[in-house]
């Protein structure tokens, strides 16, 4: 009988380590969801680019992305031509179960690796950009053959 004791608390013990190491048990990626939004309304076509300290991501809003899960923060441009443009920031956070498995299983290890790994963080993963009208100024200026535009 304590042999089948101290099994099932290898077993809880295993996967409650499994549970804690994000870079053991989790994809080093996320895919993301991309809304873009004007005006209370969702625009479709827009461009969007999402970077972090690892890479850089290109969508067209709506649409899903998969990118490189990491420590710092996702930033997000989106740009429709003549019409709007925006820009976002999203921090990554990194879970409470995942700080608590690790310390208690593997002293801290686990932590150091999944923060170095980026599988211990995640992002949002429906990510709402607002956008903001193209003033009439910014948009590029037309002009008559013939005519000079300084």
């Amino acid at each position: 009988m304590p042999f089948k004791r101290t099994g099932a608390a290898l077993l809880a013990l295993a996967c409650g380590a499994l549970a804690g190491c994000a870079t053991l048990s989790e994809s080093g990626q996320q895919e993301v969801t991309v809304h873009a939004v004007l005006d209370h309304r969702e625009l479709a076509g827009v461009g969007c680019v999402l970077s972090n300290r690892v890479g850089r991501w290109f969508v067209m809003a709506p649409g899903r992305v998969t990118v490189q899960k990491n420590d710092s923060d996702l930033r997000v441009s989106c740009k429709k031509d003549g019409v709007a443009m925006g820009a976002e920031l999203w921090h990554p956070h990194y879970g409470t179960d995942k700080i608590l498995g690790n310390a208690l299983l593997t002293a801290g290890l686990g932590e150091y690796v999944d923060r170095h790994s980026g599988a211990g963080f995640d992002y949002q993963s429906t990510i709402t950009v607002l956008m903001r009208p193209v003033a009439a100024a910014q948009a590029a200026p037309t002009s008559e053959p013939g005519n000079t535009v300084y």
